[in-house]
């Protein structure tokens, strides 16, 4: 069965997965089981045990009866969750009817709703206006620099 994962590390058996999810994973209050694979980005989908995706290795080992035709879906939203009463299997189509967007971008400001499309824009507004202020910031200061390096006055 373990075979069926892609990217799984073969030096792995059932019983030393399972204990390597548990022992990089923790509760939170909400039930979930929050595993800490590669990289420290809290929310996305985690890489654990070689290449494997941490949430298709947990369902295999803690569930069983796994089809790797078909994707794994979380139940509670939260993608880097490993409980197993969390995860079910279903097909590629229902896992991306079952999505929704979120009314709040990730730094918590209210998303706008698209006129054209009736669904919530993909950019929120404030945050990319931020971002274009640091960029011409930063071009700003760029220029600067290079003005001084040659000697000329940075106005």
């Amino acid at each position: 069965m373990l075979s069926q994962i892609t990217g799984l590390s073969r030096h792995f058996t059932a019983e030393t997965l399972q204990t390597y999810l548990l022992d990089r994973s923790v509760r939170t209050e909400d039930g979930c089981l929050v595993v800490h694979g590669y990289g420290n980005q809290r929310g996305v989908h985690q890489k654990v045990a070689g290449r494997a995706w941490a949430h298709i290795a947990a369902f295999v080992v803690f569930v069983g009866d796994y089809n790797p035709e078909l994707d794994v879906h979380h139940v509670c939203g939260a993608p880097d969750c490993i409980e197993p009463t969390h995860l079910r299997q279903v097909s590629h189509a229902e896992n991306c009817r079952s999505r929704k967007q979120q009314p709040q971008c990730r730094n918590g400001h209210d998303r706008e709703i698209d006129p054209r499309t009736g669904r919530y824009r993909k950019v929120c507004r404030h945050c990319n206006s931020d971002a274009q202020k640091r960029w011409r910031e930063r071009q700003a200061r760029q220029v600067a620099e290079g003005r001084a390096s040659y000697g000329r006055p940075a106005g």
